[in-house]
């Protein structure tokens, strides 16, 4: 398991494409008190295009719900949602939120990263030597016949054409993200709302997995 301040910074990498699936949604019975509440959106990213993507999606979802919400990034920022904070720094914070109003937080974390590695061998082998015939690319019409196979010169040993040997590798990468909802007006031990987790197999780009992510999470949060 990666540490809690892996990066999100990882939708910059990856070329293919994505594919986004709730694991685990959990809500409480007091979710709906969010609704009436001022929201704090904080994507915990050390890339900054990555932070902006993932807080304007998910803030846009919960503004489309006729929510009040806010990216972290524009209410705070000199803020680095992905630095370590010290008790002395994390009481800090709480009074900045404070005084800005907020009584709702939305955060988003990366879990844990997997990495997938695959590898297939093809070729190494020899063929009939000819690439036109109607049982495939390597297998000529002789081939129809146990006879005029058996008595064709290409099919004795060492005939034909030698097809070079190929490695392919190919690497998959799924992301666990996590998203939990905090009511600030709530005592201490009561503020969590909601939590849900998701997995991401190989995010295509920052906009398309952050727009995707914030749908999947919109969906999983809604009403009963």
């Amino acid at each position: 398991m990666k540490p809690i301040y892996l990066y999100l910074s990882f939708v910059l990498l990856i070329t293919s494409c994505s594919s986004i699936k709730v694991l685990d949604a959990w809500r409480g019975d007091n979710i709906n008190s969010i609704k009436t509440e001022n929201i704090l959106v904080i994507a915990r990213a050390d890339n900054e295009l990555a932070r902006v993507s993932f807080e304007k999606e998910i803030a846009d979802q919960i503004r489309a719900k006729d929510l009040k919400a806010t990216e972290s990034h524009k209410q705070f920022p000199g803020h680095n949602p992905d630095k370590k904070l010290s008790d002395e720094e994390i009481a800090a914070l709480k009074t900045k939120i404070q005084q800005a109003g907020f009584n709702g937080v939305v955060v988003s974390v990366l879990k844990d990263l997997q990495t997938t590695t695959r590898v297939t061998e093809d070729g190494g082998y020899y063929t009939g030597g000819y690439t036109g015939g109607p049982y495939g690319s390597y297998y000529p019409g002789y081939y129809g016949g146990f006879y005029g196979y058996y008595g064709n010169a290409m099919s004795y040993a060492t005939y034909g054409n030698y097809v070079p040997t190929t490695i392919n590798t190919s690497t998959s990468k799924t992301y666990i993200l996590e998203t939990v909802v905090y009511n600030l007006d709530q005592p201490d031990d009561k503020q969590l709302i909601a939590v849900v987790t998701s997995k991401v197999d190989n995010p295509q780009s920052v906009t398309t997995t952050a727009k995707q992510y914030a749908q999947a999470i919109a969906k999983a949060l809604q009403d009963k």
